[in-house]
């Protein structure tokens, strides 16, 4: 919205140029601010939370009269971890569409939402936000720890994935990245397989150490692409299990990736300085992270512990595989298990502990995911949230630092 209101400005400005005169568009001149992504990816990322800030009491008092209320767990299912969380029982969930309303608006004002990538992460984040809200409804009402089935679940996760992937694949106008054989070959690199001479592919992987692509899925990248979003929806999801964990490591993450969007759409920090997928439409990609990261700090006022709100599977399905899907669009999505490395750490955890159990009955962490584990080792859950955060900020800097290593 604010970026039509820049071009209708400009169109104004531009004639009374031409005419010789000095109008309107003359004395309003501050508008020419609205073409800058820096500009509007600030004011998206203040609007998110604002706007969290502003409704979150009114949803969360709405929440509480509709008795929608977190399920926990009873002792014969977590054994002692149910003395720890038995204050939460109540505590209002659902709280996740705060964040998608919020990040959806900022993204609708500042944003050029009719930009592919822009639209793809938002239908993501809204689709998957849409599934998590059934199985939160389904909890509540029902009064149980256990939603939606894990099969159906997962059926819906894999279509919208799809969806997504294949809407990537087959746009034909954001499928060419600006890193070419030329580029390459200018900077003194030789590539690990041969080059055609054209744009990178939106098939082909890449990971900073690498300053040529790995390999080349062609079709297969669209399974590989549902694999991305799939499994990062899941780790944020396995992730929301404290006070704050969930939408302080979305904030971190969110940051890191608005500022690999934000260079891999400019071309000479792209193509020529740093030497990474470069696409002229991803840079507006930094206007929906950056709102994301808003409503996450937005959500994080009222989620610290002790939380008044939790955002349950509708905000971390959705914020997941909205992550996942901008990692996809900037061409990052393997560095994706280092900036998100806590999201990963936490569906590691899951995988090996029934992994263990199924193939020794034995398990390898007192209970998983791996932040229960460290609560049972006798840490705080404070100490818990606030240190890993910390491995968070350490490992989008880690992330961030690979792009200029060599």
């Amino acid at each position: 919205m604010l970026y039509w209101i820049y071009e209708w400005w400009r169109a104004a400005f531009d004639a009374e140029n031409a005419a010789g005169t000095e109008g309107w568009a003359h004395a309003v001149s501050f508008l020419n601010l609205l073409q800058y992504i820096t500009f509007r990816a600030a004011l998206g990322c203040l609007m998110a939370f604002s706007l969290s800030i502003m409704f979150g009491p009114r949803v969360i008092r709405r929440l509480i009269s509709l008795k929608v209320g977190q399920p926990i767990r009873n002792a014969e299912e977590v054994h002692k971890l149910a003395e720890l969380h038995g204050g939460k029982v109540g505590t209002p969930t659902m709280g996740g569409v705060l964040i998608i309303g919020a990040v959806l608006i900022s993204t609708l004002v500042c944003a050029r939402p009719f930009n592919p990538f822009v639209a793809v992460c938002a239908c993501s984040m809204g689709a998957l936000g849409l599934l998590g809200f059934c199985d939160d409804y389904k909890k509540v009402k029902e009064k149980k720890s256990d939603g939606v089935s894990g099969r159906t679940k997962l059926f819906w996760q894999l279509v919208v994935a799809l969806v997504a992937g294949s809407f990537l694949y087959f746009k034909v106008e954001i499928s060419g990245y600006g890193a070419t054989a030329e580029t390459i070959e200018k900077l003194g690199y030789t590539p690990g397989y041969k080059f055609d001479g054209l744009p990178m592919k939106i098939s082909e992987v890449t990971f900073p150490l690498f300053k040529v692509p790995i390999i080349d899925l062609h079709w297969l990248i669209i399974p590989f692409f549902a694999l991305i979003i799939i499994g990062c929806s899941n780790a944020v999801n396995l992730t929301d299990g404290l006070d704050g964990l969930a939408s302080g490591c979305t904030i971190t993450v969110s940051l890191a990736y608005g500022m690999l969007t934000y260079l891999a759409g400019h071309h000479f920090m792209a193509n020529e300085y740093l030497t990474i997928p470069y696409n002229r439409f991803v840079g507006e990609l930094t206007v929906f992270l950056l709102a994301l990261a808003g409503a996450g700090f937005g959500f994080l006022w009222f989620n610290c512990h002790p939380a008044k709100v939790f955002m349950g599977d509708t905000g971390s399905l959705a914020i997941g595989g909205a992550i996942g899907t901008a990692a996809i669009c900037v061409k990052q999505e393997l560095l994706l298990v280092i900036i998100g490395g806590v999201f990963v750490m936490e569906a590691l955890s899951v995988m090996l502990q029934v992994g263990s159990f199924k193939l020794r009955k034995k398990r390898i962490f007192a209970m998983a995911p791996i932040h229960h584990h460290f609560e049972l080792r006798g840490w705080h859950e404070s100490q818990v949230i606030i240190r890993f955060w910390i491995i968070s900020i350490m490992l989008a800097l880690f992330g961030l630092a690979l792009l200029k290593i060599v």
